[in-house]
C-alpha cells in the first residue's frame, strides 16, 4: 500500500479533558465506547508522551492477536506490573518460554480431566446451594449476588486445582492476596501518580506479605502433592503430570506461577459471568422460563454430568449471550516488536494497540440490537454468521484462554442446577453500573432475593 493511502488516525488527547479524567479512570467504557463510535472504531488515545492505538474492527484486532501474532507482546503494564504480581504463567509469559507452556500445558486440559473436574463441580455447587443458597431462600435475606458468585467460582477453582489439599482459611488468604494484587494493578495503571501514597500507607508492603503468605500456602500443597504420590485428577495433577517434549518438568516456581495464574483466570471469568447473568435472566422472564424447560427436558430431576453438556444447548446459548453483553475480560492489548501495517493503519515499534473488546461486543455494524439480551444470537447456525473476531469472550488466536472449555462447562453446571431450585428477584432501585477492573464487574454488586421454587 502506498504512502498516500496510509490511514490518518484521529487523536484522542485524555489530559486535554481534565473535567472527564476522573470520569474515565472511574469507568472508562462509555468514554471509549463514544469515540470509537465517532471515529469508525479506530482512535489514538495520547497520554503526555506515550499513546496507544484503540480498535473495536474485527479485522484489525485479528491481525495483531491471530495472523500476525508473532510480532506482538504482553504490553508494558503486564510485563512490569501484573507479572509481579501473579507470576510468569501462560497469562503473563510472552515468546518461546510461553510456547513451551502452552504446548506442555494444552494436553492436560483433555476430556478424561474435565470429565473427572465435573464431578468436582457438580459436588461442589451441590455443597453451596444446601449450605448457602437454602438459607437465604428460608430468610428471605437481601444478599449481594456478585460475592456469592465470587465465592463459588472460588470454591469450584480451588476444588478442581486443589482437590482437599489446602484447607478453607488458606484459600480464603489466596483470595484476599489475588482481590489486592487486581487493586493495586488497576491504580497503578490508571493512576499511577498515587503509587507514592500506597507505599506511604503500607498498601503496597502489605500485599507483598499477602503474597509470600498465599505462595508458602501453594508451594505446601505441591511438595505434599508429590510427596503423598496419591492422584486426584484435578489440575494440581495436570501440572506435575505436565511434561516437556525432552523428557523434563516443571520446576517448583513454575508449578507456583501456573497454578496461581490457573486460580486467577479460573475464578474471575465464572464468578463475573454468573453474576450478569443472573442479573438478565431475572429480568428477562420468557428467557428464564424457556432456560428452565430446556433444563427440565434435558436432566429432569437428575444432576448434569458431562456427558449431557452437549444436550443444554440453550444453556450454552445464554452464557455466550451475556458474555456479549458483559466480556469479563473487556479489554485486551498487545505491544508491536516491529513496524507493521493493516489496510492503512500503521502499528509502530514499541506501541500498544488496544481490541476494545466491549465495544466490538455492542457493536451494530455487526450486532443486530446490541443492547438486547437475546441467546437466540448463538444458535449454531447464527453463529456461522458472526464475523470472525467480532466475538472475543475468552480472547482470540493462539493465546485463546486455555481454560475456556472449563469455564463454559463450569457455568452451564451453575446455571441448569440453580435455575431449576431457586428462582432469584432483583431488588429494585439500586444502581447497576459497569466497573471494569482487569475484569468487568458490578460496581456496587447485585442485590437479590431468593425464593425455592
Amino acid at each position: 500500500m502506498s504512502d498516500n493511502q496510509k490511514v490518518e488516525i484521529p487523536k484522542i488527547w485524555l489530559l486535554k479533558k481534565p473535567l472527564e479524567v476522573g470520569k474515565i479512570v472511574k469507568n472508562p467504557i462509555p468514554y471509549f465506547k463514544n469515540a470509537l463510535n465517532e471515529n469508525d472504531g479506530l482512535i489514538k488515545i495520547i497520554m503526555t508522551s506515550r499513546y496507544a492505538v484503540m480498535t473495536d474492527r474485527p479485522e484489525i484486532i485479528r491481525h495483531f492477536l491471530q495472523k500476525n501474532h508473532k510480532n506482538y507482546i504482553k504490553t508494558k503494564i503486564v510485563r512490569n506490573i501484573l507479572k509481579k504480581q501473579i507470576g510468569n504463567g501462560l497469562l503473563t509469559s510472552d515468546g518461546e518460554y510461553w510456547l513451551k507452556q502452552r504446548r506442555a500445558i494444552q494436553p492436560g486440559f483433555h476430556r478424561k480431566r474435565l470429565e473427572a473436574i465435573s464431578h468436582i463441580m457438580i459436588n461442589e455447587i451441590t455443597t453451596y446451594m444446601e449450605e448457602v443458597m437454602d438459607k437465604y431462600a428460608a430468610s428471605g435475606e437481601v444478599f449481594d449476588m456478585s460475592k456469592e458468585m465470587t465465592h463459588l467460582a472460588y470454591k469450584i477453582v480451588s476444588k478442581s486445582l486443589f482437590s482437599g489439599s489446602i484447607k478453607d482459611d488458606e484459600l480464603d488468604l489466596i483470595e484476599t492476596t489475588i482481590s489486592a494484587a487486581q487493586n493495586q494493578v488497576i491504580t497503578e495503571v490508571r493512576q499511577p501518580y498515587l503509587k507514592l501514597w500506597m507505599i506511604l500507607k503500607g498498601e503496597i508492603k502489605r500485599n507483598k506479605q499477602l503474597r509470600k503468605e498465599a505462595d508458602k500456602t501453594i508451594y505446601k500443597a505441591i511438595e505434599e502433592r508429590k510427596k503423598s504420590g496419591e492422584r486426584h485428577d484435578d489440575l494440581l495433577d495436570m501440572l506435575l503430570d505436565t511434561e516437556y517434549e525432552d523428557g523434563s518438568r516443571m520446576s517448583e516456581q513454575q508449578l507456583r506461577d501456573e497454578a496461581l495464574i490457573l486460580y486467577v483466570a479460573g475464578h474471575e471469568t465464572s464468578a463475573n459471568a454468573l453474576t450478569w447473568a443472573w442479573y438478565l435472566i431475572a429480568s428477562h422472564p420468557e428467557i428464564e422460563n424457556k432456560l428452565l424447560n430446556s433444563a427440565y427436558q434435558t436432566l429432569g430431576n437428575e444432576k448434569p454430568s458431562f456427558e449431557k453438556l452437549r444436550e443444554l444447548g440453550y444453556s450454552l446459548q445464554v452464557i455466550e449471550e451475556v458474555m456479549r453483553m458483559y466480556p469479563p475480560a473487556w479489554i485486551t492489548d498487545r505491544e508491536a516488536l516491529e513496524d507493521d501495517e493493516i489496510e492503512g493503519v500503521e502499528l509502530k515499534k514499541g506501541k500498544d494497540v488496544i481490541a476494545f473488546i466491549y465495544g466490538v461486543h455492542h457493536n451494530e455494524k455487526y450486532w443486530d440490537k446490541p443492547e438486547e439480551f437475546n441467546p437466540e444470537r448463538f444458535t449454531p447456525e447464527n453463529k456461522k454468521k458472526q464475523v470472525p473476531f467480532s466475538y472475543l469472550p475468552f480472547g482470540g488466536g493462539p493465546r485463546l484462554c486455555i481454560g475456556n472449555n472449563f469455564a463454559l462447562m463450569e457455568m452451564q453446571f451453575v446455571l441448569v442446577e440453580m435455575v431449576r431450585r431457586y428462582k432469584f428477584e432483583i431488588v429494585k432501585d439500586q444502581k447497576i453500573e459497569l466497573n471494569p477492573l482487569i475484569t468487568l464487574r458490578p460496581r456496587h454488586g447485585l442485590k437479590v432475593k431468593v425464593s425455592k421454587r
